[in-house]
């Protein structure tokens, strides 16, 4: 395989996210390795049956986006014990066949290889990684190795993070294992 290409996708659409940094920090990781995008969803709209063909521009350029990634890392924030309701909506919309007729049920996330990761509380995210190998799995396939990276307290009162050596170990460690899932 040539160069891999791969696609974030940050869970939490806050400025200034913590997975967004740890999505920052595993791009760096993939320096020379692979070809790193980051997917901007902010303008999907709430997925409605009723609206689905010809589906919203919005839907058609991140099924686009999705479609031309060798793989895509989901990096997301853990919201009630689960993934964030914009990222569920995403998955939502990238899940649905692109074909009218419904003769083909093939969506642009059939057979996709994710990577998955997270920061947050004392859990590390292990709901939301959970929830989402559930969710992801079932159309494509899900790297096992996982960054679990917890955050501290101070983090959350200030609204700043940095990542740790650790922190940035393990992303680099998964970096390295989704490239090879890839080839």
């Amino acid at each position: 395989m040539a160069t891999p290409k791969i696609l974030f996708i940050v869970g939490s659409l806050r400025k200034g996210s913590f997975n967004h940094i740890a999505a920052e920090e595993a791009a760096k990781a993939l320096a020379g390795k692979a070809e790193v995008s980051f997917l901007d969803y902010t303008d999907v709209p709430f997925y409605n049956q009723d609206t689905e063909f010809p589906a919203p521009e919005a839907v058609n350029r991140v099924r686009e986006a999705v479609k031309a990634a060798d793989g895509v890392w989901v990096v997301s924030a853990e919201y009630n014990g689960s993934y964030p309701g914009s990222l569920k909506n995403l998955f939502d919309w990238l899940g649905r066949t692109t074909d009218p007729t419904f003769q083909n049920m093939d969506s642009v996330i059939t057979g996709k290889k994710f990577a998955l990761s997270s920061v947050a509380g004392g859990m590390a995210g292990a709901n939301v990684r959970a929830k989402l190998t559930e969710l992801l799995g079932y159309p494509g396939e899900v790297l096992e190795q996982q960054a679990g990276i917890v955050l501290p307290g101070e983090a959350f009162a200030a609204g700043q993070w940095t990542p740790s050596d650790k922190d940035k170990a393990d992303l680099a460690a998964e970096a390295d294992a989704f490239v090879k899932f890839l080839a």
